[in-house]
């Protein structure tokens, strides 16, 4: 692979997650931010080949790619502007807050020939990919229910996380992880269903401590997904689950029983900032980022992850917010159409 010269906007938690596997294959990478934390970011990794520009034009005139790590609000136009300017995009999940928009970024990046990358990245853990390849190779048969959970302490260090007219909520921004994986193992989804427990507010409002939501998802298969997600108390661990049911077996994980997942904090976080990673193998975040990169070359494979999964991803999980809203079971139209029709239960 040649050498690689990443255009990484934003410098929390997750571009700390992103950085170190750039620089494991070897790029050079130039980081953006509107806050002065790039200059910070960039110090950190002194002598290593990371810089701080200014300003976006000056970040996408040179660069090979651009990595967004930034808030879910500023997705579309940070990717329109990467697009715009001829450079391969990796976008963090949610592609976008809406499925409208999800559409208009990959339309963008079909029309002028570069990649978009969805960074789903628990396709990459290695629990998730052994029981992926085991349902492809028809290990499990039929696949009847498929069970899968995801929680920790709420999110406390922005406070758009918890705003769900910016974060989605904790079904757009922490389930949509499992709504991928179900979709992943089992198929497109037809049927939406969902409810969600608490008021989601701000973070800092006490009134939102403990969020939980659950979707249930009928695929076109028949196979039915329940997917739980939980913001808690500060003191919650994380833990995943999956419990994953066919016709002739049953896979299932649990993290806190398995050591498939440990939680690491790039440099000095605040409490309960953390990133999940994986002990077993190399980071998951590097495999991403390795299997994005090997499409950009000519002839390169298709990545695992791509445009039209994070489309899906987000109309799932958009159907699942309406539902919860409403009360009302969403039915999901074929792929190819951006509406949802809602249906009573």
């Amino acid at each position: 692979m040649r050498p690689l010269h990443i255009g990484l906007i934003g410098a929390g938690g997750i571009a700390r997650a992103h950085l170190p596997g750039w620089l494991e294959l070897g790029a050079r990478v130039s980081v953006h931010t509107v806050d002065g934390s790039a200059e910070k970011l960039a110090a950190e990794y002194e002598g290593r080949g990371v810089t701080a520009v200014a300003g976006l034009d000056e970040l996408l005139a040179d660069c090979a790619a651009v990595d967004i790590c930034t808030p879910t609000p500023t997705h579309k136009d940070l990717a329109l502007a990467a697009v715009a300017a001829g450079r391969h995009v990796i976008c963090e999940k949610p592609l976008a807050l809406n499925v409208r928009d999800a559409e208009e970024i990959a339309a963008a990046a079909e029309a002028a020939g570069v990649r978009l990358h969805p960074a789903h990245v628990v396709r990459y853990f290695p629990a998730y990919a052994t029981m992926q390849q085991a349902v492809a190779r028809g290990e499990l048969g039929n696949l009847a229910v498929l069970r899968f959970t995801r929680g920790g302490a709420r999110p406390q260090w922005a406070p758009w996380f918890g705003d769900p007219a910016l974060s989605g909520g904790v079904i757009m921004d922490l389930m949509v992880h499992d709504i991928d994986i179900a979709r992943w193992i089992a198929g497109d989804v037809v049927r939406v269903h969902a409810q969600t427990r608490g008021i989601e507010h701000a973070t800092g409002d006490a009134r939102a401590e403990v969020v939980s939501a659950t979707a249930v998802l009928t695929h076109a298969s028949g196979a039915i997904s329940h997917i739980t997600g939980l913001w808690g108390l500060p003191d919650q661990r994380f833990r995943t689950t999956f419990r994953v049911a066919g016709g002739d077996g049953l896979l299932q994980h649990d993290s806190t029983t398995v050591p498939g997942y440990r939680i690491t904090a790039q440099g000095v976080r605040a409490a309960n900032e953390g990133i999940p990673s994986s002990p077993m193998t190399e980071s998951p975040y590097l495999s991403e980022l390795r299997d994005f990169a090997a499409s950009w070359e000519e002839g390169g494979p298709e990545p695992r992850v791509g445009a039209r999964d994070g489309i899906e991803a987000v109309r799932i999980a958009e159907a699942a917010v309406e539902s919860s809203r409403t009360g009302r079971a969403v039915e999901l139209r074929p792929s190819s159409e951006s509406m949802i029709k809602e249906v009573t239960r």
